[in-house]
C-alpha cells in the first residue's frame, strides 16, 4: 500500500491512545490485524483504503479462515476494520466502509477450561518463605480470589488493594474501573508478600507485584511462574494465568447462581459473555434436578418401586 495508507493507519492508532485512551494491550491488537488487512491489500494490488471493495474483505475473512484463523478472530479482525474505516469517514477520507455487512464464520463454541475446587486448593499450597514464594502464593491467591486478568494483576500499584477492607480497585479493558472484593486467604497471602516486598522492589517502584530486577513483573513471567507452579503440584493439565478467572467464575456461579454479580465481578460489558460459565457446570445442574424436581423425584422413585 502506499505509503499515505499506512500514515492513516498510524494516525487511527494514535486516535485510540490519545482520545479514546484504550490499553496498550488492546492497541496492540488493533496494529496487529490493520496490519494483516494492509498486507491482503499488497497482495491483492490494492494501493489505497478508497479502493478496497466488500468482496475483497470477504475475501481476506475467506483467507484467515483457510489459515486457520479461528471464527472470533476473524470477527475481531473485521471488528477493528470497520473501526479503522469509520474514522476515516469521520476524516472525510473515506465515503462508505467496505466491512459494515461482513460477518465471520460462526466456530463451533468452546467451553473454558477450569480446576476444580481441590485442585485449586492443591495448587495455593505453595511451599517455601522466600520473597519470590510469597510473590507467587500471592499471584495465585489474588487471581483466583478476585477472578483478575493478567492485565490487571500485572497493572496493580500499591493503594489500589486495600487488605484491611478486603477490596482491590482494579482498571479493566476499556479503562474502565471496577472494585472487587478479596478473600480471606488472598488478603493473608497478599499481606505475607507485602511485609518482604521492600527486600526485592525498587525504592521507587509502584507495582504490587516485582520482578528480579525490582521492577514490575511482566506478564511472560508470570505466565512461567504459574505454569512452574502448577508443575510443581503435580497438576496433569496445563494451567495458565485466565485459568484462575475461568475456575473463579464456575466456581461463583456453582455456589451463588448470580449471574449478574459474576459479570459485575469479571468486569464484563455485555453478560452474554458471562454466560458461556453457565454451560460448565450442566451435568451439576442435571444432578441437582434430579435431586430437587418432584417428578424427577417421582420418575426415581416408580423405578425403584419396579425393580422391588
Amino acid at each position: 500500500m502506499n505509503p499515505g495508507a499506512v500514515e492513516q493507519v498510524s494516525r487511527f492508532l494514535e486516535h485510540l491512545r490519545l482520545e479514546r485512551r484504550l490499553s496498550d494491550h488492546t492497541i496492540k491488537s488493533y496494529r496487529r490485524d490493520l496490519e494483516c488487512l494492509s498486507g491482503f491489500c499488497s497482495d491483492e494490488s490494492i494501493a489505497d483504503w478508497p479502493d478496497l471493495r466488500d468482496h475483497q474483505i470477504r475475501r481476506f475473512a475467506a483467507i484467515s479462515y483457510a489459515k486457520g484463523l479461528g471464527g472470533r478472530s476473524i470477527q475481531r479482525r473485521l471488528s477493528g476494520a470497520r473501526s479503522f474505516f469509520n474514522y476515516l469517514i469521520r476524516e472525510n477520507l473515506l465515503q462508505n466502509n467496505p466491512a459494515v455487512d461482513i460477518r465471520a464464520p460462526k466456530s463451533p463454541k468452546r467451553l473454558p477450561e477450569t480446576l476444580d475446587a481441590d485442585q485449586m486448593a492443591h495448587l495455593m499450597e505453595v511451599p517455601g518463605s522466600e520473597p519470590v514464594d510469597l510473590c507467587d502464593k500471592a499471584i495465585l491467591e489474588l487471581l483466583y480470589s478476585s477472578g483478575l486478568r493478567l492485565a490487571e494483576l500485572v497493572s496493580l500499584n500499591i493503594g489500589e488493594i486495600d487488605t484491611a477492607d478486603g477490596t482491590v480497585r482494579v482498571t479493566g479493558k476499556g479503562n474502565k474501573t471496577r472494585i472487587v472484593p478479596v478473600g480471606r486467604y488472598a488478603r493473608k497471602a497478599v499481606d505475607a508478600w507485602l511485609k518482604v516486598r521492600s527486600t526485592v522492589a525498587g525504592p521507587t517502584e509502584p507495582a504490587v507485584f516485582t520482578g528480579p530486577k525490582g521492577t514490575r513483573i511482566s506478564p511472560r513471567s508470570v505466565q512461567a511462574r504459574v505454569k512452574q507452579r502448577a508443575k510443581a503440584a503435580g497438576l496433569p493439565q496445563r494451567v495458565y494465568p485466565h485459568l484462575f478467572r475461568h475456575s473463579f467464575a464456575t466456581h461463583l456461579l456453582e455456589s451463588s447462581r448470580d449471574l449478574r454479580g459474576v459479570q459485575e465481578l469479571l468486569g464484563h460489558a455485555d453478560i452474554s459473555t458471562t454466560q458461556v460459565y453457565t454451560h460448565l457446570d450442566f451435568q451439576h445442574l442435571a444432578q441437582i434436578y434430579d435431586k430437587a424436581h418432584p417428578r424427577a423425584v417421582a420418575k426415581k422413585r416408580r423405578k425403584t418401586d419396579d425393580e422391588s
